[in-house]
């Protein structure tokens, strides 16, 4: 069983950024693939972005890229998202999420195992 734990939420002004972590437990990490899903209130869950296994392949929402990047270091089991240029529309649960498939992605039900969320807010 996958264990995932996020941290590095928090408060920022508009413009400002913040690095989101994700330690992974309980499973081979350099063989899952994984995300970064966001939640905020009063809409759906959606996703932010996918990596595979390797972190050589990613897939980013529209609204994230050219402003969030995400990596991995799979011999630490961490997953990593760094988000700039952040507006209040970014302000949401972050969660990360893991997989057993093979390319980046995302799609929510290609993710197994989910964290139970750091929150960002974006706000002057």
């Amino acid at each position: 069983q996958v264990q995932l734990v996020e941290s590095g939420g928090g408060l920022v002004q508009p413009g400002g950024s913040l690095r989101l972590s994700c330690a992974a437990s309980g499973g081979t990490f350099s063989s899952l693939i994984m995300g970064w899903f966001r939640h905020a209130p009063g809409k759906e869950r959606e996703a932010v972005v996918g990596i595979n296994r390797s972190g050589g392949s990613t897939a980013y929402a529209e609204f994230a890229k050219g402003r969030f990047i995400i990596s991995r270091d799979n011999l630490k089991n961490m997953l990593y998202l760094q988000m700039n240029s952040l507006k209040p529309e970014d302000t949401a649960l972050y969660y990360c999420a893991a997989g057993t498939g093979q390319i980046a992605s995302l799609r929510t039900e290609m993710y197994d195992y989910w964290g139970q969320g750091t929150q960002v807010t974006v706000s002057s």
